[in-house]
C-alpha cells in the first residue's frame, strides 16, 4: 500500500539511496578480492572508500526517510535537516578515510614495497568506473527533481569515485608495467589529498544549512523582484530565509496601506503568496502586514531602504 505521505521527490530520493547501496555494495565486493589480489595502497585506498561509502548511502538512505516525514508537533518546521546530518556523517567519514589512506601511503613509500597482478587491479577499476557512471546519471536526475542535499553530496563523493579508479589504474600501470617505484603510494596520497579537498567542499552547504544560513544573493533578490510587482504593498523589511533539505522557509514584514481593513490586507497576503509560491514552489511564507512606514527603529531592518520597492534586509 503506498504511504499518502511519501511524494515524488521523496520516492526518487530513496530509489538515488537504495541504487548507491547497491553499486557500494557491489564495488566492495570486487575491490577486495582486487586488493588482497594486488597488495596496491591505491587499491586499498580505493576499498576503504568504498566501505566507507556504503555506510554513508546507509546514513543518507536514513536521511532522506527521516526528512520524508511530515511535520508533527515536535518538529513544526518538518524533519529536513535529517539531510544536513546524513551529510554532515558522510563528511565525517570521508576525512576518516582520507587519513588512513595517507597513513598507508607513507608506510608502503619508505617500505618500498611494489604491486603485483596489476591486470586484476585494472580490471576491476574499469569495471567499478562504469557502474559508477550508471549510478552518476541517475543521481543526477533525482537531484534536478528534488534538489536533495543528501543526494547531492552522495554525488560529489561518486564523482570523486571515478577520479579515484582512474588513479588507481595509473598507479597499477606506471608501478607494475613502467617500473616507476613508488608511483603506486604516491597516487594513494594524492587520493587522499582529494577526498579531504571533497570533504571540506561539502562541508559548507551542509553547515550553512544546518546553521540557518541565508539565501544565496541571486535567489533573494529573485525573492524581491517578484514582491515589487504587487502594486498593494510598497515595501518589504526583516526578510529572513532559511533551507531545511529540500524545503524552503521565508518570513518578512510588508508595507500596506494604514486604512485597508483586516479583511482587505488578508486578501493582499494571499495574493503575495500565491504569486511567489508560482516561482518559488516548496516555499513555505510567513508575511506580517504593518502601517505604511512602520518599523522598529531598534532592528538593524530600519535601515539601508532600496528602490523601487523599499527593502530591509536584516
Amino acid at each position: 500500500m503506498t504511504d499518502p505521505t511519501v511524494t515524488d521527490q521523496d520516492h526518487l530520493n530513496r530509489t538515488a539511496a537504495l541504487a548507491s547501496i547497491g553499486v557500494a555494495t557491489l564495488l566492495l565486493a570486487i575491490k577486495a578480492w582486487a586488493a588482497w589480489s594486488t597488495g596496491s595502497t591505491a587499491m586499498l585506498g580505493s576499498l576503504a572508500d568504498t566501505t566507507l561509502d556504503l555506510v554513508a548511502s546507509l546514513a543518507t538512505l536514513l536521511g532522506v526517510w527521516i526528512a520524508a516525514q511530515p511535520a508533527d508537533d515536535m518538529h513544526r518546521f518538518g524533519h529536513g535537516k535529517a539531510e544536513a546530518i546524513a551529510a554532515l556523517f558522510q563528511i565525517v567519514l570521508i576525512s576518516i578515510s582520507a587519513l588512513a589512506i595517507a597513513s598507508r601511503a607513507v608506510e608502503q613509500f619508505l617500505s618500498g614495497a611494489r604491486v603485483a597482478a596489476a591486470g586484476a587491479g585494472i580490471g576491476v577499476s574499469i569495471a567499478a568506473i562504469a557502474v559508477t557512471f550508471a549510478l552518476l546519471a541517475w543521481q543526477r536526475h533525482v537531484i534536478r527533481r528534488t534538489a536533495s542535499l543528501a543526494i547531492t553530496t552522495d554525488n560529489v563523493h561518486y564523482q570523486s569515485d571515478v577520479l579515484l579508479n582512474l588513479a588507481v589504474i595509473a598507479a597499477l600501470a606506471l608501478d607494475r608495467y613502467a617500473g616507476l617505484a613508488g608511483a603506486d603510494p604516491l597516487f594513494g596520497l594524492g587520493i587522499a589529498l582529494w577526498l579531504s579537498w571533497g570533504a571540506w567542499n561539502a562541508s559548507k552547504q551542509v553547515l550553512g544549512q544546518l546553521m540557518d544560513h541565508e539565501w544565496p544573493e541571486e535567489k533573494k533578490q529573485r525573492f524581491l523582484d517578484v514582491l515589487a510587482r504587487n502594486p498593494d504593498i510598497t515595501g518589504v523589511h526583516d526578510l529572513r530565509t532559511r533551507t531545511s533539505g529540500n524545503k524552503d522557509f521565508v518570513q518578512f514584514h510588508v508595507w500596506v496601506d494604514a486604512n485597508m481593513t483586516v479583511r482587505q490586507a488578508h486578501r493582499v497576503m494571499d495574493e503575495i503568496e500565491a504569486r511567489l509560491r508560482a516561482e518559488f514552489p516548496d516555499v513555505e511564507i510567513l508575511i506580517h502586514p504593518d502601517p505604511e512606514g512602520l518599523v522598529n527603529e531598534t532592528s538593524e531592518a530600519a535601515k539601508d531602504v532600496l528602490p523601487p520597492i523599499r527593502v530591509n534586509l536584516e
